[in-house]
């Protein structure tokens, strides 16, 4: 992939919620712990790793859905910082969220619900301009013109996502957060949404990140994949290369768990299971937060979060024992 310039960078970033755990005691829980990444323009950077590891949480803050507790997030090469840029910021920048059931407002019709934020930023001079823009949007993600006046618990689910997704091109952004938009949907309807993604990506030059745990859709997509686990980013590479030679030992579990079409290659195939579970972000372990689970954990895991550097070309790992694992 040529070298293109950054469009999203994010430097440290972090995102702790306070929890109550007794009288007048709070923990932080460390959703997002310290997160370094870039999204080159026009590429889509898919992020995965299992369910409560911080994918969606690093996607709401990237936008200032949540104030971010610290670290930076340069767009366009600019700061965002101030009240000023987050409103900037997020003319330029949309979400299309997991569920399509309780993104939509039951009470709004589609028109509405697409020309939102149209009305917000006031990006109209006439009521017949608003209409000539939604029908526009509903046609480019494949609704009918007759549905704008239809309410959204009328239509099937994956109509309902392609609705979310007019919306989120509303503002004509470049930098689309996509959060799991296919999950809840049937396996045929998923196909033919990715799809869309694509095409919508060609046509309009969009960004994204692409937030998802089935790794199949984020080898579709995606240019480049992180993959997360419990609040950190334990590995980043070009597509191609993640699943040809993963070097973090969770990110090999989760690749030896993809599903391959060709028989031979499944039966050779050897499945890395993981002992244990998943541990709590409220008590994540010391050092690195894989150790617990990792076959190759030594004591220096506990001693340190292992630094999340460039191993070769464009693939990062933060692992301390790299060559025990390959």
């Amino acid at each position: 992939m040529s070298q293109k310039e950054n469009l999203v960078v994010v430097k440290n970033l972090k995102e702790y919620f306070s929890v109550n755990t007794g009288l007048f005691r709070s923990t932080p829980l460390k959703a997002v712990d310290d997160v370094s990444f870039a999204i080159q323009r026009g590429e889509t950077l898919g992020l995965v790793g299992e369910s409560g590891c911080g994918k969606t949480t690093v996607g709401r803050t990237l936008l200032h859905l949540y104030k971010p507790t610290a670290g930076e997030i340069w767009f366009d090469g600019k700061q965002v910082v101030s009240k000023e840029d987050i409103l900037e910021y997020r003319k330029k920048s949309a979400m299309v969220f997991q569920d399509p059931y309780s993104s939509l407002n039951p009470r709004m019709t589609v028109s509405d619900i697409i020309a939102e934020p149209l009305d917000v930023h006031k990006l109209y001079a006439s009521q017949k301009e608003r209409e000539e823009k939604v029908l526009e949007l509903m046609n480019r993600v494949g609704l009918n013109s007759e549905h704008a006046s239809r309410y959204a618990h009328e239509f099937s689910g994956g109509q309902r996502q392609r609705i979310g997704i007019a919306r989120a091109l509303a503002m004509n952004p470049s930098f689309v957060v996509c959060d799991e938009p296919v999950s809840a949907l049937d396996v045929s309807i998923q196909a033919q949404v990715i799809n869309m993604f694509d095409e919508l990506q060609e046509e309009m030059g969009l960004t994204y990140l692409f937030i998802a745990h089935d790794l199949l859709v984020v080898r579709h997509i995606s240019d480049r994949i992180a993959v997360m686990y419990l609040g950190k980013m334990v590995e980043m590479a070009d597509a191609r290369e993640i699943y040809d030679h993963p070097l973090h030992p969770y990110t090999k579990s989760l690749m030896s768990a993809v599903p391959l079409p060709d028989p031979k290659r499944a039966r050779e195939n050897k499945r890395i299971v993981l002992s244990g579970d998943i541990p709590s972000p409220l008590h994540a372990p010391s050092g690195c937060p894989f150790r617990t689970r990792c076959p190759h954990a030594t004591e220096a895991c506990a001693a340190a979060m292992p630094e999340f550097k460039e191993v070769s070309s464009g693939h990062f790992a933060a692992c301390h024992n790299l060559d025990r694992c390959n």
